[in-house]
């Protein structure tokens, strides 16, 4: 075989849909959010307005937030040095889940290093926890979800978005002795629209379903403390699992989830990919100032 043919094809195809994927080499400016400069291919540069970035309230340049990665790198250096499992369970990563528990309301927070990661491995690991259990997804669900979803098998559900008569449906329909699972976000980046918590909380009630809630583009940017709309609305306390981010509010990188002790326990003692991968550095542990702003 003529791997490097297959691979000419296989991007040629991406060029020829419109979908291949041009990178821009940028470099921000430290307290100048949100500007950087454009370092071109013809080796020039040019300043730019990021308006595109995760880093939706400069949060990444926030003085408290430096000076807090600065501390924990000054004091024991730049990795974590393994495996949570290992050696690479820290101080800070405890004190980081400690509070993003307090954040959410919940008993206890798992870290990830990222919060694609931190839904793919959830995910994919409930089924082993909860065997015959059925995932209700909406179908605007992350990419990330939807694979977690996908590589753990078993049976589910699409429901149209936001459709909540639809997952009425469908919950109704299957068997009432089944564990059942309702995945679902707060805001949905791509249509910018909200997920009607509520109506699936109270639905998630009738028919005996967990709720897994991504919060990823909410945490840091909706409810007192930057909670996400579970927050605002007052139902942080009716959900099962909260999935969010580090990466875009914070600031900074990773991901995690919030749940009971029981769950995060389970999730911790039976993920691939949480166990075998080295933990975040300490130094990206973030100063949570929610709706802080440089």
């Amino acid at each position: 075989m003529d791997y490097d043919a297959h691979l000419s094809a296989a991007l040629d195809r991406l060029h020829q849909e419109g979908r291949y994927r041009t990178f821009i080499d940028i470099a921000r400016e430290r307290g100048h959010f949100p500007h950087a400069v454009w370092h071109r291919p013809d080796g020039t540069t040019r300043p730019i307005t990021v308006w595109c970035g995760n880093d939706y309230l400069g949060m990444g340049q926030h003085p408290a937030v430096l000076a807090a990665m600065h501390e924990a790198l000054d004091a024991v250096g730049a990795g974590s040095g393994g495996t949570r499992n290992i050696s690479g369970t820290t101080i800070y990563h405890k004190r980081l889940e400690a509070e993003l528990a307090d954040l959410h309301r919940k008993e206890a927070a798992l870290l990830f290093t990222s919060a694609y990661i931190a839904n793919d491995a959830t995910l994919s690991t409930l089924r082993r926890l909860f065997p015959g259990l059925i995932i209700y997804s909406d179908e605007l669900n992350h990419a990330s979800m939807i694979e977690g979803i996908r590589r753990g098998g078993g049976e589910k559900r699409i429901w149209r978005h936001n459709d909540v008569a639809h997952l009425r449906q469908l919950l109704a329909a299957d068997d009432p002795a089944a564990p059942k699972l309702i995945a679902f976000e707060s805001v949905y980046s791509m249509d910018g629209d909200f997920g009607p918590i509520a109506e699936v909380v109270a639905l998630a009630q009738e028919f005996g379903a967990l709720t897994y809630l991504d919060e990823v583009h909410a945490v840091g940017m909706y409810g007192p403390r930057g909670g996400g709309v579970a927050e605002k609305l007052g139902l942080m306390g009716q959900i099962d699992i909260i999935n969010g981010t580090l990466g875009k509010a914070f600031g900074v990188m990773g991901g995690y989830i919030a749940a009971s002790a029981r769950m995060c326990d389970a999730i911790r003692s039976y993920a691939p990919g949480f166990i075998f991968t080295t933990s975040l550095p300490p130094s990206s542990r973030p100063v949570r100032r929610p709706r802080s702003r440089i």
